[in-house]
């Protein structure tokens, strides 16, 4: 088998396996649901995966890092050592996680420009969940049956983006420069929701409204600062 076919199929693999996952979650799929997806049989699958377990690896890598190749790769890909995916998902959630403008926010005990330094905070959070959608269904649908993966994601990862966000709420609430609201932690989620749902979960709404990714940032930026900052 020439390395460039091989290659490619492995490309429809990944495309193929990542629908399936999102659809069944971790658990429900097997091999034969994603070889039934791509109109091979189970064996053809094998030739590139030596199980479930190495082609959930292989596609996390893949879908979580937007300029992966598959290079250097052993066909067919062994299946990885216990908890190695979680430990690569957590290396790239504590370098890709971060918001950086948030931490740097709430570092500063004043500002004079809140309406700016809002906006940062929440066009990062929108980049960061734009560029890693795809990832990110992936992995809330997987964890639904994934306890491991569930503690990882939700209570790490998301907790700790709230946590932030509730913190720099307070802080410029309390200065007087963002309106009261009636919970702190209520309004961050709300403004983590209306985020990811525009940057991700519009993307798979059978009947979307018609947006370009553009519209839709502007439109959650613009509603969202508007909505909190002091004129």
């Amino acid at each position: 088998m020439s390395r460039q076919p091989a290659i490619a199929r492995l490309d429809s693999l990944i495309e193929a396996a990542t629908v399936v996952f999102i659809e069944k979650g971790y658990r429900r799929t097997q091999i034969a649901d994603v070889a039934h997806a791509m109109q091979r049989s189970p064996g053809a699958i094998y030739r590139y995966v030596e199980s479930k377990e190495a082609l959930f690896d292989l596609v996390i890598r893949a879908v979580t890092q937007p300029e992966w190749e598959p290079t250097d790769l052993t066909l067919p890909i062994p299946t990885p050592e216990s908890d190695a995916t979680l430990a690569f998902l957590r290396d790239l959630l504590a370098r890709e996680g971060r918001i950086h403008s948030l931490e740097r926010a709430i570092a500063k005990k004043t500002v004079k420009h809140p309406r700016t330094e809002l906006e940062r905070i929440i066009r990062e959070l929108y980049a960061k969940t734009a560029r890693y959608r795809v990832g990110m269904k992936l992995v809330e649908r997987s964890a639904l049956d994934y306890p491991e993966l569930a503690v990882l994601w939700f209570g790490e990862m998301r907790i700790r983006v709230l946590q932030q966000l509730t913190t720099y709420l307070q802080l410029r609430i309390e200065e007087g420069l963002l309106h009261p609201v009636p919970d702190y932690s209520a309004t961050a989620r709300l403004i983590v929701e209306t985020v990811v749902f525009f940057s991700v979960h519009r993307h798979q709404d059978p009947f979307p409204t018609p947006m370009s990714d553009r519209i839709a940032e502007e439109t959650v930026v613009d509603n969202l600062v508007n909505a909190y900052v002091k004129r």
